[in-house]
């Protein structure tokens, strides 16, 4: 279907020549309970339509002619769509398009998207290609230009590099309205003449900064940081710092995606206190195709927060006006309002979150969780499949890591993950020697764990230690791996790493398991290593098989490559990995695998 919306200065005379009955609706919804976002009530009214926008609300009788469509929604919850303010497409390994594909059915009209996945490997283009395939679409994609590309410069290698100026020129592109999670919040707080040159780019340009301070109980940091004028933030997971980012004005974005359940906690900031709760958004930041299909999107996460004891409008609040206000968007989106767009929800039950139809523009385009309307083809140009650029083919010989001479044991930094918590522990171990090399260990739930630059930049691999994964053999690879997306390899021995990480760079990306020099699940992404261009149930069916490969490894947790992805990200405490080495990233500092 052809997206032809118009800005809302271009209709005003006909909204109010319809509101006025002097024009017919086109489409007038009757007999609903309207959800008033603005209010907190439930109303009575009755919806009158012209063209894509709402033109009137309450008794629109006068509105109806001839040829008007009249829609009977008796019995029916009628709430706007949803709207994500904090989502990265990449995250569920497909295209834009199949994403629409697969949260229209489920209420979500609009997102507000990070591209800085694809951003960190094809840089402006990467962005282009996917905002301008989201204004194709009867979903609403909005996108922040990507902040930290790379996330932490002098950490790691992406493959490009963003500063104020590619910042300054993307806040004129369509489809962009704002700039994405400024992970580099340690430069914010130092004054970094580039980071707050973006800033500047922005704010001149009169769009919203979108934040990422992820150390807990950091109350004046935090507020330093809303001093740069950043206006939203995701990376509180626990209920004092999601209370305190609402009391210093910072909308506070309280996630539960595939693999980060923090809105058990994070909700308490609201159930616990009875605060206002409109500085507060749901959103589900990284969702996997598996629990888009069987899980549900922001459907889901509103009915989480509900099911933890948030009232169900104060929550539909919290997807809808609250975010568009967030974003600056409240004019035309997050509201069942006069001037606003037709984006309406038919629900069965309030409490339930339970969608029935999905209108988008004043057109029924789901129903009974079926899409109604074809969504146009995308290709992708052919250099984006083309991404895994290897120095040499990868042999045992890169993962060896050699003891200190003449030492049986040594003393270990090493992280340990935490299951669905985006944070990781850094510990010290200590491991024998065995023939001169530090070894992954079974007993003591050690994996070794390699990040290889993949950019074709400077062939580096970065070399550690993780625990918590359970493995008792085998090897997985990912080039999907925050936020610069080398390539990424976890093992229990070095022959079936570097098989691991050789035959992703033979299919161009993607994720795989590997055990005793066999392959036992293998997931292509070939659009920047990031993405795959099949249908989404495609894709969530080899997601399957790959977790069931690592179930098979004997990996119990949730999401575990996702949990995986984010070992290479070093904007996250307490202990990273990058192609460049071990990061502290409480005091921002490398540091030695060996501990004294």
């Amino acid at each position: 279907m052809a997206i032809t919306r118009q800005p809302l200065a271009g209709v005003t005379r006909e909204l109010v020549a319809t509101a006025t009955g002097k024009v017919p609706a086109d489409t007038v919804i009757r007999g609903g309970k309207v959800v008033n976002v603005f209010t907190g009530e439930i109303l009575l009214w009755d919806i009158a339509i012209k063209g894509d926008r709402i033109s009137s609300v309450g008794e629109v009788n006068h509105t109806i002619g001839p040829s008007t469509r009249v829609i009977d929604a008796t019995g029916y919850y009628l709430c706007p769509g949803f709207l994500d303010g904090h989502v990265h497409v990449e995250s569920s390994m497909v295209t834009v398009t199949q994403f629409a594909r697969a949260v229209l059915p489920l209420g979500t009209t609009g997102i507000f998207m990070d591209p800085h996945e694809i951003a960190n490997v094809l840089g402006l283009e990467g962005v282009r290609l996917m905002v301008e395939e989201g204004l194709q679409l009867p979903l609403k994609v909005l996108a922040t230009m990507p902040s930290c590309v790379p996330a932490a410069p002098g950490f790691e290698d992406a493959g490009a590099v963003f500063g104020p100026e590619e910042i300054a020129t993307a806040m004129q592109w369509p489809g962009i309205c704002g700039l994405g999670e400024m992970m580099n919040f340690p430069g914010v707080l130092a004054g970094d003449p580039a980071v707050h040159g973006e800033l500047k780019a922005t704010l001149e340009a009169c769009k919203p900064i979108t934040g990422h301070y992820s150390m807990p109980g950091d109350f004046q940091g935090v507020a330093a940081y809303a001093a740069a004028g950043i206006r939203s933030d995701h990376e509180a997971v626990l209920k004092e710092d999601a209370l305190n980012r609402m009391r210093l004005g910072i909308y506070t974005k309280m996630r539960e995606g595939s693999a980060w359940h923090d809105v058990a906690a994070t909700v308490k900031s609201l159930t616990e206190t009875g605060i206002d709760s409109r500085r507060a958004v749901l959103v589900s930041d990284d969702v996997h195709p598996e629990t888009l299909l069987s899980t549900g999107h922001l459907n889901h996460v509103v009915r989480r927060a509900i099911s933890e004891g948030l009232n169900p409008i104060r929550a539909i609040q919290a997807v809808t006006i609250n975010t568009a206000e967030c974003f600056k968007v409240d004019q035309d989106l997050g509201a069942i309002a006069p001037g606003r767009f037709a984006d309406i929800l038919f629900l069965k039950d309030l409490a339930k979150v339970d969608v029935d139809m999905v209108m988008v523009d004043g057109r029924i385009i789901a129903s009974g969780g079926k899409l109604l309307v074809d969504l146009p083809a995308v290709t992708y140009p052919e250099f984006v499949r083309n991404s895994v650029h290897l120095r040499e083919p990868l042999n045992p010989g890169h993962f060896r890591i050699a003891a200190p001479a003449g030492k049986t044991r040594a003393r270990i930094r090493a992280m340990e993950v935490i299951e669905a918590s985006v944070l990781t522990r850094h510990l010290t171990v200590e491991l024998p020697a065995v023939d001169g090399k530090l070894e992954a260990s079974v007993t003591r739930d050690l994996a070794k764990v390699a990040v290889v630059e993949r950019h074709g930049k400077n062939g580096s691999i970065g070399l550690g230690f993780v625990k918590g994964f359970g493995l008792q053999g085998g090897a997985v690879a990912s080039t999907v791996a925050h936020d610069s997306h080398n390539l990424l390899i976890l093992g229990m021995n070095d022959e079936d790493m570097a098989l691991a990480g050789n035959k992703l760079a033979e299919c161009g990306g993607g994720m795989v398991a590997v055990r005793d020099g066999r392959v036992l699940a293998l997931l292509p992404l070939p659009i920047a290593g990031l993405m795959s261009d099949r249908p989404v149930e495609e894709v969530a069916k080899l997601v399957a098989e790959l977790r069931r490969a690592w179930e098979a490894l004997g990996c119990r947790l949730v999401s575990p490559f996702m949990t995986m992805a984010l070992l290479s990200l070093p904007v996250l405490p307490e202990l990273r990995l990058t192609n460049r080495g071990l990061v502290d990233t409480v005091q921002f500092r490398f540091v030695d695998l060996l501990s004294p």
